[in-house]
């Protein structure tokens, strides 16, 4: 491995480390928001007194934090593959045609597995299932 691509990998190393300390922390607030709210929500004993929009309200925040904590937890997860990638040689190439992900793109999301015209045909499909 050459100097410039050891610094490349050294700096998207960094920035990985960057996007998941910013992800825990975010996690961590979004959790204990999250608990909160359900810690009053369990005190409040008089639910059948609420009026059903309170309830709704209730049941909608809580599904909204659990779908944000899967979001970061994806995200995450990308994340530990994009390390395991540094390792074996393989980060900052598209995992679906096999070309280089473009530098912009890595700089904007370190985590990025496919070049953009990948990304774009993987999310379409996923919006067709």
């Amino acid at each position: 491995m050459g100097t410039s691509r050891q610094m490349d990998m050294d700096a998207a190393r960094k920035a990985l480390e960057e996007e998941k300390t910013r992800l825990e922390s975010l996690r961590a607030t979004v959790e204990t928001t999250s608990g909160e709210l359900n810690r009053d929500a369990a005190l409040d004993v008089s639910s059948v007194d609420q009026h059903p929009a309170d309830l709704g309200t209730e049941t909608f925040e809580r599904t909204k934090d659990l779908a944000i904590l899967e979001t970061m937890d994806m995200q995450l997860q990308d994340i530990t593959h994009a390390f395991k990638r540094i390792d074996d040689g393989t980060y900052g190439t598209c995992e679906s045609c096999g070309e280089p992900i473009g530098e912009e793109r890595l700089k904007a999301m370190p985590a990025a597995r496919f070049c953009i015209k990948d990304q774009a045909a993987t999310e379409k499909r996923a919006r067709a299932d």
